[in-house]
């Protein structure tokens, strides 16, 4: 039995916080923290994923008003044991070159695209705890056949903390929030 790397040693008995994450030079790029656990993005990415997560940020970038920033895989500290890396955000807070996580009031929409790796997690851990931290918009995209995307849009239900359906789109996404914009869906992963 091979030891595990000596940087895989929680620094104490509980387990991680949040803060150390910025103390693990060694960490595999994507590393999250979720209750106290690291959580490694291990499999290779699908062309599909970075496609569809490469062409919304460039779609958010030119309908974003000023004072909404589109920002790719940076964590959000939701509190001291749970620091989640979305494949996409929208914050409210200026650019910042040393930033290393945005804080649950800063991010306006969280956007998570399905690998199957991810899937459980996304669909009902990050849900909860997205809603729970306060995050007004929730889009959830996954592969439909023949490779479309469909997004599953969620918005906050501040009575509950709890995230209500806002709708399922395929083909086009319109919302109103957290900024007008229209998504052409397909046109994500078709070809130049």
């Amino acid at each position: 039995m091979s030891a595990l790397p000596e940087w895989m040693t929680p620094p104490r008995q509980e387990g991680w916080y949040a803060e150390d994450l910025d103390h693990l030079p060694e960490a595999p790029r994507h590393t999250e923290l979720i209750d106290g656990a690291l959580v490694f993005m291990m499999s290779p990415q699908r062309n599909w994923h970075g496609r569809v997560v490469t062409a919304l940020t460039n779609v958010l970038v030119t309908q974003a008003p000023e004072g909404f920033e589109p920002e790719r895989e940076m964590t959000i500290r939701l509190d001291g044991r749970n620091r989640p890396e979305p494949d996409l955000v929208v914050v409210t807070v200026p650019y910042e070159s040393d930033r290393t996580w945005f804080a649950p009031e800063d991010v306006q929409l969280v956007v998570e695209v399905l690998s199957p790796e991810s899937a459980h997690r996304d669909r009902t851990v990050k849900l909860r705890k997205y809603a729970e931290a306060g995050i007004p918009h929730y889009w959830l995209i996954e592969e439909e056949e023949p490779h479309r995307p469909v997004v599953h849009a969620y918005e906050l239900d501040r009575s509950t903390s709890a995230y209500a359906p806002a709708g399922i789109f395929r083909g086009k996404l319109e919302r109103p929030v957290p900024f007008p914009v229209t998504v052409d869906l397909d046109g994500l992963v078709r070809g130049r």
